[in-house]
Order: C-alpha cells, then structure tokens, then sequence
C-alpha cells in the first residue's frame, strides 16, 4: 500500500525511511528466534489494521481478541492521531525552528488536542505569554492528557513551580538557546541528543525530550537520526532484552533496524523501513499485548 499523500506531505523525513543505510535479510546475533516471530505477527496484524481504517473499511478490523478489544499505539507512531493533530497544527511554524520546537514542547506536554484549541501557541514575547497563561488557567480540565506524564516533582521548588507556569514562563526563556544547539547537529542520535539539551533545558526531563526529539527528526531529519542508538523506555525494555540476550537494548534496536521486514507501505513505490524508534515503540506495544492475551496490565478498551 502507498503511503496516502497527506502523511507524505505532512513530515518530512520519509526519504530516510528508504535508503539511509544497506538492509540485511539476515538476523542479528543472538535473537531469540521465537519471540522475534511473535513480534513479526504482531506488527504485520497492527499494520493491516491501519491499513483496513484508511481504507475506509468498517469493523471489525482484525480477528485477534486482544487488538479488537483494546487501544494500541500504531507501528508508525507518526499515524497516531495525536501525533498528526500536533504536526498538521505547527506546520505553519516549520521554517520558524525555534518558535516550532518550544510550540512541540508544549504540545507534548499537554497530550491533548483540545487545550492548545483554547490556549493558543506560545510566543517568545513575555506579554503574550502571560496572555496565554491565563487562557490555560481558566481551560478545561482536565488540561492534560494520559499518555505521557509529566513529573510535577522536578519543577516544584523552581520559580516556575506548576506545569502552568512551566509552559508559559521557562519554555520560552530556555526554548532558543535549545533550539541553537538542535540547529548545530548533523543526524545525532536521540540517545545522545537528549544528554546534550538537559544542562541547557534546566531539568531531567529525559522522557519528554525523547519524545521532542522524534517529532523533531520527522520535520528536521538533518539534525536527528532514527536509525542509531535510541532511549529505551521501561515498557519496551522486557521486549528487547528478552529478545536480544545480553545486547545493549538501545543498540539492538540499531540493530533490528538493519533487518529487513516489509511491513507492506510504500513511499514512492519504495518500502518503508522501520526504524530504531520504530522498533522500540514495537517493544513497546508487545508488550502491552502479551500482558492483556495474560489477562494482565492497564485495559484501555478501543472505541
């Protein structure tokens, strides 16, 4: 299946996908064979379900009890809904590099759709900042949506000690001395990226800037590279190091993503490659669905 046209033009990164480095159909060392052809069937049946909704098809999308019941994210993280609402919104912003990275931090840390719809974007000038500060104050709840948490701890004995005042007053102060250092970088990795911007930012907020990060390589791929070594987080690391042994989790991905799996998407009539972000998203999502088929883990049913 061709990529449909509005994600082609929507993110820029695609061609990266298709020939940024040799694709081997040979495994690498020390995979446990088995789970790797779970996770396989796990991908292709997550990708076909994508594939029946843009389709237009009507449910049911799949006969596996466990993805027709509940939410996962997509193989693809740029199709999440989320993710397009929160590109399609900063496109206008894209030659604007420092004011379409603090505007991307906002977003990520809201995970809502709907507030940024009241509130506004950030600005880099102090009056309308306070503006839009008490647009967020008075939007409504909750402001903040679940899918990724931000720890209240590390801001709370700072001058900016609600995430309010965090997203008003700090991201715009710090935000262009991160960006100037973004704008320095040719294809680094998110691994080491988000080491290089935590003295600049102020805080350890390694997982939210993991996160801006990726967005960041999907409209600026000259500065960030998704094919080399990249943050595992804790609900993909059971996945990968049951499945790679005594590999280096953030390596192994590197390494996964050298192995040639067609997931059946093209661009340009070019296969689409999967990525190390890819693959630890996958780690991810594996997970949550061998906990659910165990009766286990958080039910967030899919509607």
């Amino acid at each position: 299946m061709e990529l449909p046209a509005h994600l082609k033009a929507l993110y820029r990164h695609w061609p990266l996908h298709l020939a940024y480095s040799e694709i081997s159909s040979d495994l690498p060392t020390g995979i446990d064979l088995a789970l790797l052809s779970q996770i396989e069937s796990f991908t292709h049946e997550r990708i076909n379900i994508w594939k029946k909704k843009v389709s237009g098809a009507q449910p049911p999308y799949t006969t596996d009890p466990i993805l027709d019941k509940y939410r996962f994210c997509n193989i693809f993280r740029e199709f999440d809904r989320q993710t397009i609402a929160f590109h399609e919104l900063l496109n206008p912003l894209r030659d604007n590099f420092p004011l379409w990275l603090l505007n991307m931090f906002y977003l990520r840390m809201t995970a809502s759709i709907e507030t940024p719809k009241v509130t506004g974007l950030l600005s880099y000038d102090a009056a309308e900042n306070a503006e839009f500060l008490k647009r967020l104050l008075s939007s409504p709840r909750p402001r903040f949506g679940t899918p990724y948490i931000f720890p209240v701890s590390t801001i709370m004995r700072s001058n900016t000690p609600t995430r309010e005042e965090f997203i008003a007053y700090h991201l715009p102060a710090v935000m262009k001395s991160v960006a100037k250092e973004i704008e320095t970088w040719n294809k680094v990795s998110v691994f080491d990226g988000v080491k290089k911007i935590t003295p600049l930012f102020g805080y350890n907020i390694n997982f939210l800037w993991t996160e801006v990060l990726i967005d960041v390589a999907y409209q600026y791929p000259e500065h960030i590279n998704l094919f080399a070594q990249f943050p595992i987080g804790p609900g993909s690391l059971p996945t990968m190091k049951h499945l790679g042994n005594a590999k280096d989790p953030s390596l192994l991905v590197v390494d996964l993503s050298q192995y040639s799996l067609d997931v059946g998407i093209t661009f340009n009539g070019e296969p689409l490659r999967l990525s190390a972000e890819n693959w630890e998203g996958i780690g991810c999502e594996f997970r949550k669905y061998t906990n659910l088929s165990l009766g286990n883990g958080r039910k967030r049913l899919y509607k």
